[in-house]
């Protein structure tokens, strides 16, 4: 017994020197788990099967090998977990080495991202008047019939109905609303004179969408309110608005119009911005281009709203931004702008 004894602690002397000799010139870690599997494997593993034979052993035996087995399987299991590290850093190296930035070369640009043109051109519009003393409002998009048109002097029967193709939501009370008009008589619900406000947003009329039309546009509102107004201010405030926007050489002209909610009204006129007054497609050879209307406000919307006419008056006016990025960037096709087409939009 004492020579089988023997044998099975050379045995295990064996196998670890062995386990150690293989170990030191492994380089992967698939080699290493083959290695691992080879000696500490749990079913077939060299120490394993050196274990099985603990049964057959005395009383007095068996400690002195199961210590011995302990002690291999210790010495083999901690050169394991250091040549995992070992790998695991060299493999991190390699690694860090192939994907090595060399921060002397130049940085890649990184694509920014612009104020959509529309966008631009409402700004700058706005803009414009804030500096001039008016604030700029919000309201919303789905109007009642009393605030598109009957508090503006649109009654139910009034013809001026038929010039605006309504969006109708709940047919003769909730509408898409067709101009941003409504937001006068909010804000003047809102504040006692004098009253100094810009309302840009989207518009929705019903109409075929062609080169120069689209069914959802967007307006600039503005309204005046004050003891002491006059068509004067109206034209002097819209001239400065003209030549910020287009140049200080612009001209500009006001024909007579009508609007329902201003008396007297008028459209204004610039020269062509393209041909500067020349004449051009786009100018359809007259040297100048309808801009915006306005009027003075009348005094029914006045009243409507709990001002007195012979007290205060104002003005307030319409610009479409379309028509302004239009003339701006000499864009004939207005679909162009809600398009999304990236191809289009990064010109800008």
């Amino acid at each position: 017994m004492i020579g089988q004894l023997n044998t099975l602690l050379e045995q295990l002397d064996a196998l670890q020197a062995r386990a150690i000799e293989q170990l030191e010139p492994i380089e992967t870690s698939a080699q290493l788990e083959e290695w691992d599997h080879t000696y500490l494997g749990r079913k077939r593993g060299e120490l394993t099967n050196i274990s099985s034979v603990m049964g057959k052993l005395s009383k007095d035996e068996r400690p002195v090998v199961g210590q011995k087995i302990n002690a291999v399987k210790a010495e083999l299991t901690e050169r394991l977990a250091a040549k995992k590290e070992a790998l695991r850093q060299r493999e991190m190296l390699q690694a860090l080495e192939q994907e090595r930035i060399d921060v002397t070369l130049p940085g890649r640009a990184m694509p920014v991202g612009h104020m959509h043109p529309i966008s631009r051109a409402i700004w700058d519009v706005t803009q414009v008047f804030v500096k001039m003393g008016f604030h700029v409002i919000d309201g919303p998009e789905v109007e009642t019939d009393y605030y598109n048109f009957q508090a503006l002097n649109i009654p139910e029967d009034h013809p001026a109905r038929d010039m605006q193709d309504t969006f109708w939501v709940v047919p003769g009370q909730i509408l898409l609303r067709t101009q941003t008009s409504p937001m006068q008589i909010r804000a003047m619900q809102q504040m006692r004179p004098p009253v100094r406000v810009v309302a840009p947003g989207k518009v929705y009329r019903n109409e075929a969408v062609d080169a120069s039309h689209e069914a959802m546009f967007h307006q600039v509102e503005g309204l005046l309110i004050d003891e002491y107004c006059t068509m004067g201010d109206l034209k002097g405030c819209l001239e400065r608005v003209a030549r910020e926007l287009f140049g200080e050489s612009r001209r500009v002209r006001f024909r007579g119009s009508y609007f329902p909610f201003t008396e007297p009204s008028a459209e204004m006129d610039i020269d062509c911005p393209i041909c500067s007054g020349q004449g051009c497609r786009t100018c359809k050879y007259t040297g100048w281009i309808e801009m915006l209307g306005c009027g003075m406000v009348h005094p029914r919307v006045l009243r409507e709203v709990g001002y007195d006419p012979a007290k205060y008056r104002g003005f307030a006016f319409g610009l479409g931004p379309e028509r302004v990025a239009i003339l701006r960037h000499t864009v004939e096709e207005i679909r162009l702008f809600s398009g999304n087409d990236l191809r289009f939009l990064k010109q800008f």
